[in-house]
């Protein structure tokens, strides 16, 4: 909602608490017509569309975070509040406010549609989900329910096409007046605003359960202490079964397309410089970015199509206890699941953890999780170091690559415990959510999320990484123009990091691997290959040809430690830049980043010494 609006032209407010069906109204509305962004300063999203009446006339429409009230207890429900009130610095204040309530739950939804009319200002109430009510036997008296709010009162449908239409009409008859902001001190009897809400559900409200059968019967499984939990573990195993399935062929597309199209540049233009840069840095920093796209669309399909069946809020309530033992909050859970596929979709998803202490803390252990780019480097060196013999029912080598997964697992369980102790913020934040009724997601809403989370992905941390992967092909190219990469500049900073790596048992070879390594894991296998003087086709190449060589001139400590090392270090500039976007802070990033070098180099530093003291050096 833009102050540059023309004059005529009506900006909405559209409010609610979450799982209304708000954001479903805001895409029947606009369409692919809407944009979106951050508030300034906050990485709270702000989405705004415009949409056009039969009459011809224009609207701003502004999709406010959900709240559950006007008395904030997180970011979200401060900016609503704060835009609602017309206090929130370089937005005007609404003309209208239009307060989207969920027709089968209007029990809890009313009380803040209370608090909104409390505001004073132009208010239509659009009563969502009406077709849904009608099927469960609930009856809602719109003209009793506008009568006693004194507001008018509209049925809306939104994933019916021609749902909002007496909702258009509606704003169609309303004229923009002046808004100047609401000065008044809010405050409301919460006792006062239950039992006004219990007096609107006697004489408006027909309703002859509380809740639907179907939900309750779904609900005495999925939030059954066992059951449930096997359920969630099922739903999620599916999840990352899809996660690699759908995404690996095109991710080898992708990767494809881009070597060929690296190696056609080089092939067509002249060698030099530029054509490096152009081959080298920037098709293949491009490339390295888009790869991820498909793990994340496909991820957030399904977070996407879990929140909208109403079983996401469920599967946080059903871990928020184990969760908060450790600082979390259940809604941690799918967020640091998902960054076992990858960090990067796994930080981006935990915008759906409305609390900013506990999604801060979720985005700063993501990276602890052992994401699918550490596999390579743990294959390598476990082949090499590791003898294939059975322990019992098990071989010592899967052994040796679970106890890599837990030790992820734990240290961020033990990252998060210690920022629970040292926040300055000791209060408790209980898990606030609604449990909403199940319903079938629509497509459309599916869709167009997806092209949010596209657009997100690629603008936000794509301009970055990109910027850093060139500065990579510099350190590696100059200044004797891509030859040996010992003498390049990559190579004389791992020369100089040995000194300091040499505690660690880290050789000079592994340190300018290292370097091309941050802008992906997985690529130190093929700079090792590079340091080595191999030219292997592949990583999978590279690997076999490199298992004999690091087998023989490597010790074991020193394999350990490099093992170790790779739980912690953060090296992957992509989720780097991801926690610097989703946060909003270079400082969040710089922490993330020197705790993780600060806990990798510790560990591997215990890691070697304990190996060499014990014969393995």
């Amino acid at each position: 909602m833009s102050a540059a609006a023309a004059p005529d032209t009506l900006r909405i407010a559209l409010v609610g608490n979450p799982n209304c069906g708000k954001t479903a109204l805001f895409n029947l509305l606009t369409g692919s017509r809407q944009k979106v962004a951050n508030y300034a300063g906050v990485t709270v999203e702000r989405k705004e569309g415009r949409f056009h009446a039969p009459s011809g006339r224009s609207y701003a429409l502004l999709d406010l975070p959900g709240a559950y009230s006007l008395h904030a207890a997180s970011l979200d429900e401060a900016i609503t509040r704060d835009l609602c009130r017309g206090f929130y610095p370089g937005e005007p204040a609404p003309d209208v406010i239009v307060c989207v309530v969920d027709a089968t739950n209007l029990r809890l939804h009313l009380r803040f549609a209370l608090e909104v009319r409390a505001l004073g200002r132009p208010m239509v109430l659009a009563v969502n989900m009406m077709d849904v009510a009608k099927r469960r036997g609930i009856d809602v008296d719109l003209s009793v329910l506008s009568r006693e709010l004194g507001v008018p009162v509209v049925p809306t449908i939104a994933v019916h096409r021609h749902g909002a239409r007496e909702l258009v009409a509606m704003l169609d008859s309303m004229q923009p007046a002046a808004q100047a902001p609401v000065s008044t001190p809010f405050d409301i009897d919460p006792d006062a605003l239950h039992a006004e809400t219990r007096r609107l559900l006697s004489v408006a409200v027909t309703m002859p359960r509380r809740t639907a059968e179907i939900d309750d019967t779904l609900d005495r499984w999925l939030l059954n202490p066992v059951l449930g939990l096997a359920a969630l573990l099922v739903v999620m195993f599916l999840i990352f079964q899809a996660v690699f399935s759908w995404a690996t062929p095109v991710m080898d597309l992708i990767d494809a397309g881009t070597a060929w199209l690296a190696e056609w540049t080089k092939a067509t233009l002249p060698a030099g410089p530029l054509t490096s840069l152009l081959a080298d840095g920037i098709i293949s920093g491009t490339g390295g970015v888009i790869v991820f796209l498909p793990q994340i669309l496909v991820l957030f399909l399904f977070i996407l199509a879990l929140e909208e069946s109403g079983y996401l809020p469920r599967a946080a309530f059903l871990l928020d206890r184990l969760m908060a033992s450790a600082g979390l909050s259940g809604r941690s859970f799918i967020p640091l699941l998902s960054s076992f596929a990858c960090a990067i979709p796994g930080i981006m998803a935990t915008r759906s953890i409305q609390d900013p202490r506990d999604r801060l803390a979720t985005i700063i252990v993501a990276p602890l999780m052992t994401c699918s780019a550490r596999l390579p480097v743990y294959t390598l060196l476990i082949a090499a170091f590791i003898p294939a013999r059975p322990v019992g029912w098990f071989n010592l080598q899967g052994l040796v690559l679970f106890a890599l997964y837990a030790a992820g697992i734990l240290s961020a369980l033990a990252v998060a415990w210690v920022m629970k102790k040292w926040r300055r913020d000791k209060s408790e934040h209980p898990l606030m959510l609604e449990l909403p009724s199940y319903r079938m997601p629509h497509p459309r809403d599916l869709l167009l999320g997806l092209w949010e989370r596209a657009m997100i992905f690629l603008k936000r941390v794509g301009g970055i990484i990109l910027a850093m992967t060139v500065l990579l092909w510099v350190l590696l190219y100059f200044p004797n123009g891509g030859g040996d990469v010992t003498q390049s500049f990559a190579g004389q900073i791992g020369r100089a990091m040995q000194t300091i790596f040499a505690p660690i048992g880290f050789n000079w070879q592994i340190c300018i691997a290292l370097i091309p390594g941050l802008a992906a894991r997985e690529v130190a296998v093929s700079s090792l290959a590079t340091v080595y003087a191999l030219q292997a086709a592949d990583d999978a190449a590279a690997s076999q040809a490199l298992e004999p060589i690091i087998a023989s001139g490597w010790s074991l400590a020193t394999a350990l430690s490099l093992l170790v090392w790779y739980i912690y270090a953060p090296q992957c500039l992509s989720t780097l830049a991801t926690i610097k976007r989703e946060t909003n802070s270079w400082k969040q990033m710089a922490i993330s980043a020197g705790y993780l070098f600060a806990l990798a180099y510790l560990a591997s530093l215990v890691t070697y010494q304990v190996a060499v003291a014990m014969g393995g050096g």
